[in-house]
């Protein structure tokens, strides 16, 4: 570079030459293929300063309007300082909320300021995945995410002995407000629930709630019973919704929440004397991220902007009584009446708990019990397929069952109503696996507003409902139907007799229910008829059939032919060219199948 700067001068020094020497400056300029103002310059520049004026200058401007302001510059870097782990971005938005700078920086001027101070090391831009959807739910409290995360050092003063604490953290789906962070010594699944609790009460009962498979949450991959934190929920009406395993995305709000508690506190604040100390750093640094912290997911808003807890007012306060856990829950919806305190019936929990004796169950009574829905949406109970869907995978629901009938019900909402398979030893196994006493039936009394409406079931199971295409049963094609609609659900039912055929839930808001043609006040709510049970069964090669598990014997001239079969508590009722047999019944065995000789399905007799 130096050998080619030299040349450079020389050129420019002969020039100047030339033209003292009596060239003119149009020859020179024309010889060196430059303009007659460059040789002109060059003159004049050494005539002012000699060799040294033919070297070349920078090019730099000598003064920049747009350029930052010292009072600009030293506002950024002072944030920084304070703020080590803000960004250009949050920066900037926090420079112009607190209107005390102007002009108010960009982000990348930010940026540039922060280099240019040795703030921040310069680095690759990150190109953001454009396969990545974001989804959250639409208002506040109608989701929250919990989950459970360590780095809460504890160190005893006497021994200097470190041990960790964990921390039971909470945030509401929509708004990112923190609404649970509660530093406990071991996160047993008492210690989660009655931090639950304290924020049920705070805040109101949330729709639903997101946990991961812990057994602090979930007894999924274990006995597949209730642990305490489904009867909390349960209690309260909030759909406990449960990630696939391996997939911790799903609560990813949450973790996100773990990364900036670790980085703005746990990383950097040391270790602390007691539960106490940690959990008033934790209660500040909380308040700081609820109500000043803005938030880049949030459009640079806090939390506490976009957050609305449930009103007071609203809060009907219900004492919750669990072995070991005392806690004032508020309940919004449907409260059972409080239990009395002798008779409060325990609750099976996490592996890691104490499990207390199951509640005894009338023998041959109605029991609840809960299963989680699996990825598939077809949940198996007691040998019988429950089609619930994909889309409610995760989710904990609840099962009313007897001998008669089966509900199911999802945040103490009926979603579905079928006829029982279950045999008294049935509900008994039930009970021991983790069910506990019934309470009243689901069905509803009657007392509420319900209409009704008469439809006719096309051969693909539908039925046409103020312009939608509802679904009742493929085997109800053909056959005319009443249909009594409720707030949650649509009962499907024989209109002479009103036996109940079929539950779905209601996708009909009030204003298209009251547009439908034929909307009539609703009668008696519609029953399951118990007995006989109506199937068929196709006669085998050697002239019988099974039902029940009992062999029932037609000849072998009838094989291969199918026939109706009625079957009662005690007889067993056979349609057979136009003559009817009537058997006694050898089994107790409740009916499992319902159409003949083929596989089973669902909407057989759901």
């Amino acid at each position: 570079m130096a050998l080619v700067e030299l040349s450079v001068v020389e050129q420019r020094y002969r020039a100047v030459l030339a033209v003292l020497a009596g060239s003119t400056v149009t020859e020179v300029a024309a010889s060196l293929r430059v303009s007659r103002q460059t040789v002109s310059g060059w003159k004049s520049r050494y005539e002012a300063a000699g060799l040294a004026g033919l070297v070349d200058r920078s090019r730099r401007p000598a003064s920049c309007p747009h350029q930052a302001s010292a009072e600009v510059e030293t506002a950024v870097c002072e944030l920084r300082r304070k703020h080590p782990r803000w960004g250009p971005r949050r920066i900037a938005h926090v420079l112009e909320r607190s209107g005390t700078v102007t002009p108010v920086p960009s982000r990348m001027t930010v940026y540039r300021i922060l280099v240019r101070h040795g703030l921040v090391e310069p680095g690759v831009r990150r190109r953001k995945r454009s396969d990545y959807k974001r989804w959250q739910r639409d208002r506040p409290m109608q989701l929250w995410q919990m989950d459970i995360v360590g780095g809460v050092m504890l160190v005893n003063p006497v021994t200097g002995e470190l041990t960790e604490a964990k921390v039971v953290t909470g945030v509401d789906d929509h708004s990112r407000y923190c609404v649970i962070a509660s530093v406990v010594e071991r996160a047993t699944g008492r210690a989660v629930c009655a931090a639950f609790a304290r924020a049920l009460q705070r805040f109101g009962v949330p729709e639903e709630v997101l946990t991961d498979n812990g057994k602090q949450f979930t007894d999924r991959f274990g006995q597949g019973g209730e642990v305490l934190f489904d009867r909390v929920c349960r209690e309260n009406g909030i759909a406990h919704r449960l990630t696939q395993p391996a997939s911790p995305t799903t609560t990813g709000k949450v973790e996100r929440f773990h990364q900036t508690l670790r980085r703005e506190l746990l990383d950097d604040c040391g270790a602390f004397e007691s539960i106490e100390a940690a959990q008033t750093a934790l209660d500040a640094w909380v308040e700081e991220y609820n109500s000043v912290r803005p938030h880049q997911a949030l459009d640079m808003q806090s939390p506490a902007d976009r957050f609305t807890p449930v009103p007071e007012q609203e809060r009907d306060v219900l004492s919750l009584r669990v072995p070991g856990v005392l806690a004032l829950v508020p309940q919004q919806r449907t409260a059972p009446a409080e239990p009395d305190p002798a008779e409060a019936m325990p609750v099976p929990v996490g592996p890691s708990e104490e499990v207390p004796p199951s509640a005894a169950v009338e023998h041959g009574g109605p029991v609840e019990f809960e299963r989680v829905v699996p990825a598939s949406g077809n949940l198996q109970v007691a040998g019988k397929q429950f089609w619930l869907g994909p889309a409610r995978s995760g989710l904990t629901v609840t099962f009313w069952a007897d001998t008669s009938v089966i509900h199911v019900l999802i945040a103490g909402t009926r979603i579905k109503t079928v006829r029982s398979h279950l045999s008294v030893a049935d509900l008994s196994r039930l009970a021991a696996q983790g069910g506990r006493a019934a309470g009243p039936s689901p069905l509803p009394t009657g007392d509420g507003e319900a209409f009704e409406v008469d439809r006719t079931v096309n051969n693909s199971g539908l039925v046409g409902l103020g312009g939608r295409q509802v679904l009742a049963a493929e085997i109800l094609g053909g056959r005319q139907v009443g249909i009594r609609i409720d707030d949650e659900t649509l009962s499907f039912f024989e209109p002479s007799s009103r036996e109940l055929l079929r539950v779905r839930p209601n996708p009909l808001t009030p204003d298209e229910v009251q547009r439908l043609r034929g909307l009539r006040p609703a009668g008696p709510p519609p029953r399951p008829r118990a007995e006989p049970v109506r199937v068929q069964r196709r006669i085998s090669a050697v002239g019988t059939i099974m039902v029940c598990r009992q062999t029932v014997s037609l000849g072998r001239p009838y094989a291969g032919r199918t026939v109706t079969v009625h079957v009662a508590e005690s007889t067993i009722t056979v349609e057979l060219d136009g003559q009817v047999r009537v058997i006694q019944r050898t089994t107790d065995i409740p009916v499992r199948h319902v159409k003949a000789n083929k596989p089973y399905k669902v909407s057989d007799v759901v």
